[in-house]
């Protein structure tokens, strides 16, 4: 069975080392404070490879019920303690990821297919959501309404109850992390279901938990697919569903939810746009655009496909981009390269359907990533560089989730925004300019989540509120804001007699 304490990680770190071993022994469940063997196995592919990377539970609609069961039954103890332990909790969590950092970036490396410094840089990132909402809890304070001296109104944040959190493949690690974590800062119980094709990050927060002191069924833990999923979405015991993946099952996930009358938080996809106005510093975009689409090989929901350009640059920028693309490594995420594999060989023949439809719809290559002289296995697709995209393609509109840029020219700031609303999604997106009036006029017409000016972090930081507009989704997380998402606003009058 999976590994249960500090030894047991450590003792995984030699098959973490060498990217075509597979992991020793089996990951299971972990419910109600303990690890149970399920009812069914799957094997965890390694994307570096195309081999088993590991062995490891897929839940059952039975086995959920259970889940969520322990939940409600932690629930109330764990909603009434004040919100100092549960952030000395969620802090003391925060101490142990950092603790097993290097072990636990290899598993997100071995588990997604990212490079190894992108999987340190995610462990990074969840330890400080941990931080975070361990210590802004505290000051997460309710209201007062004046009414007058005959009367006192109080209005306090208190959590939802049972939270069910759909976490997908491709940055397991950070989003259980920064849901989970303002989840279980106000008081909730949760049940978490990451994905089949990467759930071991998960399954490890899960055991450090435990190791942390939380109570058993305040963090359960079960991978699974879509049975599974279904399962957690439509139970009629789940209070609150955070969900982020495809638009499609996002819509499925909210279906669920309104029958039962229970919110959901969507974050789902994106087709953020790059608009480079007249007058943009070049040589400072270039760099920033180039990492922001090949981070991950693409897979980001966040990641700026699109660079809008107005056509006074448009050839000094491509000329500026083509080295990132041409110059490119692939190879397995332990090597580091530039460029790790996609997630599964069905996302690889995604990615190349994208490549020669765009080709066929007259986009331009400007540049593309040589393969290795070596065969390496696994799911492998080169970047590419795509210059004059139309706008009516199916490139500048639809996301991919794989390694392509797509440059559009145009002809002025109007044209530009226009052309960055020109799809069904509104993520994120960024403006550059150096004139700062001009760039922050257009930053605020844009109908997106957030909006970068002269620079780009796909996805911000710990602390900014992230959501979409659209079909990119509703409701925010990270931040301060994501405790307002994960609780609920009480009222409390008290007439006041004789006042």
């Amino acid at each position: 069975m999976v590994a249960t304490d500090r030894a047991d990680l450590d003792s995984l770190r030699p098959a973490l080392d060498d990217h075509r071993t597979p992991l020793p022994g089996a990951f299971g469940l972990d419910v109600a404070g303990e690890v149970r063997e399920p009812h069914g196995w799957h094997d965890d592919v390694d994307p570096a490879t195309g081999d088993r990377l590991a062995t490891v539970a897929s839940a059952t609609a039975e086995e959920i019920a259970d889940a969520v069961a322990a939940a409600r039954a932690a629930a109330p103890a764990w909603a009434s303690r004040p919100p100092g332990e549960r952030g000395t909790l969620l802090r003391r969590l925060a101490d142990l990821v950092r603790r097993d950092q290097e072990v636990l970036a290899r598993l997100e490396t071995r588990d997604t297919g990212k490079p190894l410094a992108q999987g340190r840089a995610d462990i990074t990132a969840a330890a400080r959501y941990f931080e975070f909402y361990g210590s802004v809890v505290e000051g997460f304070l309710g209201d007062s309404i004046p009414l007058g001296a005959g009367s006192l109104a109080v209005v306090e944040h208190v959590p939802h109850g049972v939270t069910g959190h759909v976490v997908p493949w491709n940055y397991p690690a950070q989003i259980t992390a920064r849901s989970v974590g303002a989840a279980l800062a106000v008081g909730n119980a949760t049940v978490v279901k990451p994905a089949d094709e990467a759930p071991l990050v998960a399954l490890a927060y899960a055991r450090l938990a435990r190791e942390a002191g939380f109570p058993a069924g305040v963090v359960n833990v079960l991978p699974g697919g879509a049975e599974a999923g279904s399962a957690l979405t439509a139970h009629p015991e789940v209070d609150h569903v955070s969900f982020t993946g495809s638009v499609v099952t996002g819509r499925s996930v909210a279906r669920a939810c309104a029958d039962r009358g229970r919110p959901v938080l969507l974050e789902l996809g994106g087709k953020s746009a790059h608009l480079v106005l007249e007058g943009a510093d070049i040589d400072r975009a270039a760099p920033v655009i180039a990492r922001a689409l090949l981070l991950h090989a693409g897979q980001t929901c966040t990641a700026g496909t699109r660079v809008v350009v107005h056509e006074s640059l448009h050839r000094r920028l491509v000329d500026a981009l083509v080295p990132y693309f041409a110059e490119a490594t692939l190879g397995p995420g332990l090597t580091d390269p530039t460029v790790g594999p996609v997630v599964s060989g069905a996302q690889a023949d995604r990615v190349a359907g994208f490549l020669d439809r765009a080709a066929a719809q007259g986009a331009v290559i400007a540049a593309a990533a040589k393969p290795p002289a070596e065969a390496l296995g696994g799911f492998f697709v080169p970047p590419v560089l795509f210059d004059q995209v139309g706008q009516d393609t199916e490139l500048f509109a639809e996301e991919v989730f794989g390694p392509l840029l797509a440059v559009t020219p145009v002809d002025s700031d109007a044209a530009a925004v226009a052309a960055a609303h020109n799809s069904r999604y509104g993520l994120t997106a960024a403006v550059w300019c150096q004139d700062v009036d001009r760039a922050l006029r257009v930053a605020r017409t844009l109908d997106v989540g957030q909006t970068y000016v002269n620079g780009y972090a796909p996805g911000g930081g710990v602390e900014l509120p992230f959501g979409g507009t659209r079909d990119s989704g509703y409701g925010r997380e990270k931040g301060a804001e994501a405790l307002r998402e994960y609780s609920r606003a009480r009222t409390l009058f008290v007439d006041i007699a004789g006042a």
